[in-house]
């Protein structure tokens, strides 16, 4: 069966992780675009000026298919890799990590980077709260007074929820539906006479 839920952060959590003198500062975000996502960089660049690197990876979309990750200086794969690998492990999309690194003078090493940016982001991860999302879609429902009983059964019956309602001149419905439910709230909707529907 189609999922039609994902997982993304209700709200902006930090986490920390510190190595032979280097700190390593995680932020993660709840993002929908990439223009969100430059905000909160300008943002943490300005806030964290004398920090060495900014390193972060973001994933968007309910299915998860935009992505990047990104080094911003440090070893190839050492930073914005781990970082996207806690938010794919974490089954999480919406969300923008970043991690900024204050160097402490000692040289970490590949693995040592590796650890640190996987270990901030998932400090950050596990303190933000994880939020379940529905992906849904808008449906328009006109009919007259001797059809809105059958189509409020149908509302009821799987649990729908009336967004916008208007009574004049007819009856419009703008609903919500999962989209796993969809094809067959259409479906029963269709059956009713004189009802129009329409996708918004």
């Amino acid at each position: 069966m189609f999922d039609d839920t994902y997982k993304t952060v209700a709200a902006h959590a930090e986490g920390i992780y510190k190595d032979k003198g280097s700190k390593f500062i995680a932020y993660i975000y709840p993002v929908k675009s990439e223009a969100e996502v430059k905000e909160y960089l300008i943002q943490l660049k300005k806030e964290h000026h004398s920090a060495r690197h900014h390193c972060f990876a973001y994933r968007l979309q309910p299915d998860k298919s935009i992505y990047r990750a990104n080094d911003d200086g440090e070893p190839s794969g050492t930073a914005g890799k781990p970082i996207l690998g806690q938010i794919q492990s974490h089954d999480l999309t919406d969300v923008l990590i970043v991690v900024v690194r204050y160097f402490g003078g000692t040289l970490l090493g590949v693995p040592g980077l590796i650890k640190a940016y996987k270990s901030a982001a998932a400090d950050a991860i596990s303190n933000a709260e994880i939020s379940i999302k529905t992906i849904t879609r808008q449906v328009e429902i006109t009919c007259n007074y001797l059809q809105l009983n059958d189509v409020m059964k149908i509302i009821k019956q799987e649990n729908l929820t009336i967004l916008k309602q208007d009574t004049e001149p007819s009856i419009k419905l703008v609903i919500e539906v999962r989209i796993s439910i969809l094809e067959r709230v259409l479906g029963m909707m269709k059956k009713l006479e004189e009802v129009k529907i329409q996708e918004v």
